[in-house]
């Protein structure tokens, strides 16, 4: 796992913290939890590769 893939994250989440924070208190509560399960989806895809790669690593240590 690289830096930059964490460093990527906390960005989302901070836009994301931030956006919702913003919606919220301007009374638009939908909006504010469609842009939070946004967030988590992107995080899920930046994720995937890795996940992948982890898998792979298991195969190899426990030659499957």
């Amino acid at each position: 796992m690289d830096v930059s893939l964490i460093l990527k994250i906390v960005g989302v989440g901070v836009l994301v913290s931030a956006s919702a924070s913003i919606l919220n208190k301007s009374g638009k509560d939908e909006q504010a939890m469609l842009v939070t399960v946004a967030g988590i989806v992107v995080v899920m895809l930046m994720l995937v590769g890795e996940i992948g790669e982890l898998f792979d690593t298991v195969r190899a240590v426990f030659d499957f």
